[in-house]
């Protein structure tokens, strides 16, 4: 058994304005980054309509359809953008995480990752925001919830920026558990410790500016892991944002290569005593190019290593 690594290049056809940091380059470096390593690839198909609307409204469906173009480049607000390819890659991003649990629920993989954009964990249940269209974490969760009758899904999301959208998305699920940590301050400003979900199914986790891996490691080992163990998921999906390096442009966290190994090796042992080292990640942030692309052949290592 291998490590599934799913992605399309429709991924690539999502096209951002010169400068933006969300850009193709991100993919094309992870890529590379994992090129050579022994995985089973697999192409990303596109999320089910259904799919989609187990976490946003027809309604928001409709609109982001509406505001696709046809040439050129529609914004959404300040920081999301939408090209004639961007519609397409979106269903791309969350149909792999809705195939990904498929591969993990059936046994045919142990873990799978994700290389995909746009990201996900911004976008709240009728809002796109923070580079994401499809909450693709909350919506592979929702999935394995309703699809494969599970009772207890946890969500851990580790970017920089707090996942507000799986937040929003997941706040008043009962099955489902999610824990982050995230800078504070920082964009988008959610994320405080008393947001604690509408079941006690949400744990925040804020580091402070200019912390590094001591504050990170202590957070997770203290505050996440006891609480994800008492949970006892049957499934772990992790928003594998890697903006909180020490290089990245966006934010003001020192972690560095090894802390994102670290943390996934530790997931993923964690995975093994609760669930059958049952894991899905997806990508979220990350804008240094380098600094991405090592940070997540690290991840992707530790979830190879996890395979039994």
């Amino acid at each position: 058994m291998k490590t599934a690594l799913l992605t399309h290049e429709d991924c690539l056809n999502h096209v951002t304005p010169g400068g933006h940091p969300e850009r193709v380059a991100r993919v094309e470096y992870v890529m590379e980054a994992l090129e050579g390593l022994d995985l089973n690839r697999i192409t990303a198909p596109l999320a089910a309509e259904d799919d989609i609307l187990r976490v946003h409204p027809m309604s928001y469906l409709r609109d982001i359809r509406e505001t696709a173009p046809e040439e050129g480049l529609s914004q959404i607000d300040g920081d999301t953008f939408m090209s004639p390819g961007s519609l397409s890659a979106a269903f791309r991003a969350a149909g792999a995480g809705v195939r990904a649990v498929d591969l993990v629920m059936a046994g045919d993989a142990q873990n799978a990752f994700c290389a995909v954009r746009p990201p996900g964990h911004h976008a709240e249940t009728s809002t796109a925001m923070g580079f994401c269209l499809f909450g693709n974490a909350a919506l592979a969760a929702k999935y394995a919830l309703d699809h494969h009758d599970l009772d207890r899904v946890a969500v851990v999301d580790f970017d920089v920026h707090h996942g507000n959208g799986t937040q929003n998305l997941l706040w008043d699920e009962p099955r489902a558990l999610f824990i982050t940590s995230q800078q504070m301050p920082l964009w988008p400003g959610s994320g405080r410790p008393d947001e604690t979900g509408a079941h006690g199914n949400v744990l925040n986790l804020p580091l402070a500016p200019g912390s590094g891996s001591a504050e990170m490691r202590s957070a997770w080992r203290d505050q996440a892991f006891p609480r994800l163990r008492s949970f006892r998921p049957q499934l772990i999906v992790i928003s594998a944002g890697f903006d909180a390096h020490e290089d990245d442009p966006l934010a003001n966290l020192n972690w560095q290569t090894e802390d994102f190994a670290w943390l996934t090796a530790e997931l993923c042992v964690l995975a093994d005593d609760l669930c059958d080292g049952r894991i899905v990640s997806t990508l979220e942030g990350g804008y240094d190019l380098n600094a991405l692309a090592a940070a997540s052949k690290a991840h992707v290592q530790e979830l190879m290593k996890a395979v039994k």
